[in-house]
């Protein structure tokens, strides 16, 4: 009878869920599951940073809807590992991190790289569990992605040892599990979406908040039809973006402030009440809310709900527009956002087409915007200069941003790229770096070179930490306000030269687009590096709303 390792094991059970690559960094602990995904087909991307590892395979899940998987070494490989794990955890995203271990028979004894890591990760994951018996391999995969996908999603993360994993064992005693989890969607009680329907028909100036949830249930048909069903002013965030087309009459950005702090019904989809709300209070204190989420412990959590739903975000919405009638005219308030939203671009319009020296960050936004295609991935990693990019770069179609989420984690850049392009190798990736962000995991460029994964990149180099410097120019003044804060405008793009990829530096704003359209003809994985000012800073930060 065929013999089978536990190594082995953990490749069919990845063949069979529909995963095609895994993200590791190599280590003595795990190489049989090296071995056992060459025998199935599956591609092995080793990258330069376990962090790498784990965005990457967070990323892979955002943008397939097939769970990741990063499998990474014993003890510093998995704490390598955490701050992506972290990252996925606050994201939502359910994937699963494989992390060896020390032999079963030395465990306690201090053998190399031993650590309690399954402690370690608890926080942070839906599951975590150490596998003792090689035969059980597929089905502790088959209760950590169960697990990953249970109510409010998330990663799980599995340790095996190394015993574990080499043991061999007939094949006819590890079957891979089938069935194990339900593929159904929850459904909202029928109370509460004929009490929603009620409401919405009545509201004069309703507006819908969608969040991330929407692309994870992938309900954006679902959210659309309620949009057009109801003509409801929509704004859309973290993962959501692109969900409804860009030139959508009903779809407005710049002035979501202004809206929810006049609404008098908001429906917030699949987004939590978290910083990025003011923990509810952005929505004005009046206004009645529908609120629909996948975790039951988010409803009503810093601001209470009218109408609090837990269900799947489809389900949800596919129920809410059968049930809703077209209510009253709301011309008026659609014009009046319309007018508020003019009123900012009009405030942006001469940044947006700025020819300043440094670059304005507007106008490095307008030019990246404008260089997207229809089918163009967009990541954003960093601080102030995304911020402040938010509302000028729209992607075409949903499922094309990827940022961090509200964790707000530096570094996920380079490994989102290299998912991305993994994942779609013929669909255009571009990614925007903040330099202090470029700096955490940049040199997985190398991983991007060596497997050949051209992408475009653009570094804006302000040379400082922006998002925290200008807190302490307000709070101590300059000359404290630049402690810990100021780095050095370094030539990015030569450093990627270095390495084989694509460089090029950018200081006159003509000069963006010409350098865009070079990186992306290049074929190579490209490094922009465009020097912006750094005395410019976003509304947000101005306002010192995301520490408060």
């Amino acid at each position: 009878m065929a013999k089978i390792t536990g190594g082995q094991l953990v490749a069919k059970f990845a063949k069979a869920e529909g995963i095609g690559a895994i993200f590791t960094l190599s280590g003595g602990h795990v190489m049989d599951i090296y071995n056992g995904c060459a025998g199935e087909g599956i591609k092995i991307i080793d990258v330069r940073h376990e962090q790498t590892a784990a965005h990457a395979a967070d990323a892979w899940t955002r943008l397939t809807g097939i769970p990741g998987i990063a499998v990474v070494t014993a003890g510093p490989g998995v704490t390598d590992a955490v701050t992506g794990i972290a990252n996925a955890f606050r994201a939502q995203v359910p994937m699963l991190l494989i992390g060896g271990q020390a032999p079963v028979k030395n465990l306690l004894k201090g053998g190399l790289q031993e650590l309690n890591t399954v402690e370690i990760m608890k926080p942070i994951t839906k599951f975590s569990a150490t596998v003792f018996e090689t035969e059980r391999i597929p089905e502790y995969m088959a209760m950590a992605l169960r697990e990953a996908y249970s109510g409010r999603p998330g990663p799980s993360f599995l340790e095996i040892p190394a015993d574990v994993l080499e043991k061999e064992l007939d094949e006819a005693q590890a079957q891979i599990p089938s069935g194990y989890r339900a593929k159904g969607r929850t459904r909202p009680d029928s109370r509460d979406v004929v009490r929603a329907a009620e409401l919405l028909e009545k509201a004069e100036r309703p507006a819908i908040l969608a969040g991330t949830q929407v692309w994870l249930c992938r309900a954006v048909d679902s959210l659309n039809a309620l949009v057009e069903k109801l003509q409801i002013p929509t704004y859309l965030n973290g993962a959501a973006r692109g969900s409804v087309a860009a030139d959508s009459p009903l779809l407005f950005s710049r002035s979501r402030r202004h809206a929810l702090s006049r609404a008098d019904a908001v429906i917030v989809v699949g987004t939590p009440f978290d910083f990025r709300l003011g923990y509810g209070d952005r929505i004005a204190p009046g206004a009645k809310i529908v609120q629909i989420d996948l975790d039951y412990s988010a409803l009503c959590h810093n601001r209470s709900a009218y109408v609090p739903m837990n269900a799947d975000i489809g389900s949800a919405l596919d129920d809410l527009t059968l049930a809703v009638r077209p209510g009253l005219d709301r011309d008026a308030w659609r014009r009046e956002l319309r007018a508020k939203e003019n009123e900012i671009l009009e405030k942006e319009r001469q940044f947006l087409t700025s020819d300043e020296v440094p670059i304005h960050p507007l106008r490095l936004a307008r030019e990246i915007n404008d260089f997207l295609s229809d089918d163009s991935i967009f990541i954003a990693d960093g601080g102030d200069v995304v911020t402040i990019s938010a509302n000028v770069i729209m992607t075409r179609k949903p499922g094309k941003w990827l940022d961090p989420g509200p964790l707000g984690t530096l570094g996920v850049g380079a490994p989102f790229a290299i998912a991305a392009k993994t994942a779609f190798p013929e669909t255009g990736v571009v990614a925007l770096f903040g330099d202090g962000a470029f700096g955490c995991t940049g040199f997985d460029y190398d991983t991007l070179i060596r497997f050949n994964l051209p992408v475009v990149g653009i570094v804006a180099n302000n040379a400082a930490w922006n998002q925290v410097r200008f807190v302490q120019l307000a709070r101590y003044g300059p000359e404290r306000g630049n402690l810990a804060s100021v780095l050095t405008p370094l030539r990015y793009d030569r450093v990627i030269e270095a390495m084989g990829g694509y460089g090029e530096h950018v200081v006159q704003p003509s000069e963006i687009r010409p350098a865009l359209e070079r990186a992306a003809s290049s074929g190579k994985p490209a490094c922009v590096n465009v020097i912006v000012n750094r005395d410019v800073f976003s509304a947000s930060t101005k306002s010192m709303s995301i520490y408060s």
